[in-house]
């Protein structure tokens, strides 16, 4: 059973989200509503197309508070999924289109039956594709996490690791004194049981974000200087770099509304709209679970607590890939940060 500070903590979040949806609607900046922006284009409302990945955020604690993380974790959050919801998300897997399990958080690595979780859908699907999202920190010095490497290589885990720059004060401004070090530490770990490296199956991606309001450069040629970088440097490789744009949510608005930049940043997203990445968009082909089993079309709206629109079903108990496949997406003017430039998603740019 969960203690009082724990519930109370969550019954506030929600309030939050919904202000954080209130000011994106309200103050607008100018900006036409981002369902219209899509309806102008002639394709009429945006609607999924299939179920290939399952995103399933399995909690929002975190050892790291980062200034632009949209999940707004932390070392405080308590939310945690239980062992049945984690059931009902591998039901999911019978008879369905799903290629991917992409298990998010928080940090994963915190969730005391990760390894279980991910041994089960190894077992249930072995040719699924098993995603972890990680920061890194964790994977060195706690003896808590020590063999987690290991365990990921034996079970064919996919790692997406966040390194929003390869410039040590850049990335120890944003996410605190001593991540990056603690983060090349684990990337060279990881080389060293075989991940990352040339013909490898064992794939390491990096994200990058950009450190204030502006959109990320180019994804191959940051790639390019990722991995010069850190060749030369500390002798890393990796499989891919991802480009994801900050969104206009969570901690990275408050820091926009805090320095008064938010209409500069949301004319920027909204004036780099790119109509060609609407259709690439993440929300077309994910479900996104949140910790308690509620279902959203991305990760970004389980953020602000948007739910899918119904008759969609709400819960993951209630999953019906019939009934989500062809869904109507839910939309708002965060949605600019997804088609903006070459667009964005949990995989990179879309173009």
């Amino acid at each position: 059973m969960q203690n009082k500070t724990s519930l109370e903590h969550q019954g506030a979040v929600p309030a939050v989200a919904k202000a954080q949806v209130k000011l994106l609607e309200g103050r607008n900046c100018g900006i036409l509503p981002f369902s219209k922006k899509v309806e102008e284009g002639g394709s009429g409302a945006l609607l999924a197309n299939g179920i290939a990945i399952l995103q399933i955020n399995i909690g929002y604690a975190c050892n790291l508070l980062c200034r632009h993380c949209h999940v707004n974790a932390g070392p405080e959050r308590k939310e945690m999924m239980t062992r049945q919801t984690m059931l009902e998300c591998m039901k999911t897997l019978d008879n369905s289109t799903i290629t991917t399990v992409d298990i998010t958080g928080g940090a994963p690595e915190m969730h005391p039956e990760l390894c279980w979780f991910i041994e089960s859908i190894r077992a249930k699907a072995p040719d699924i594709k098993i995603l972890v999202r990680s920061n890194l920190t964790l994977l060195t010095g706690h003896k808590k996490y020590r063999d987690l490497p290991e365990f990921f290589k034996e079970q064919q885990v996919t790692l997406i690791a966040s390194l929003p720059c390869y410039i040590k004060a850049d990335v120890d401004n944003i996410r605190g004194a001593g991540v990056f070090d603690r983060s090349i530490k684990a990337l060279q770990r990881l080389n060293s049981i075989g991940y990352g490296k040339e013909n490898s199956d064992l794939e390491l991606n990096l994200v990058f974000n950009p450190e204030g309001p502006s959109l990320p450069g180019k994804q191959q040629q940051l790639e390019q200087e990722y991995r010069k970088r850190l060749f030369e440097e500390y002798g890393i490789l990796f499989s891919h770099l991802y480009t994801i744009t900050n969104m206009p949510i969570s901690r990275f608005l408050n820091d926009l509304l805090e320095n008064d930049h938010y209409c500069e940043y949301m004319t920027l997203l909204a004036e780099s709209f790119n109509p060609l990445a609407v259709q690439n968009m993440m929300c077309r082909t994910t479900i996104s679970v949140s910790w308690d089993g509620t279902l959203y079309d991305c990760d970004f709206n389980q953020m602000l607590h948007l739910p899918l629109t119904k008759p969609a079903p709400q819960h993951i108990s209630a999953f019906s890939g019939e009934a989500l496949r062809n869904r109507r997406i839910t939309l708002g003017q965060h949605c600019y940060g997804c088609t903006a430039g070459a667009g964005s998603s949990c995989q990179g740019s879309l173009l």
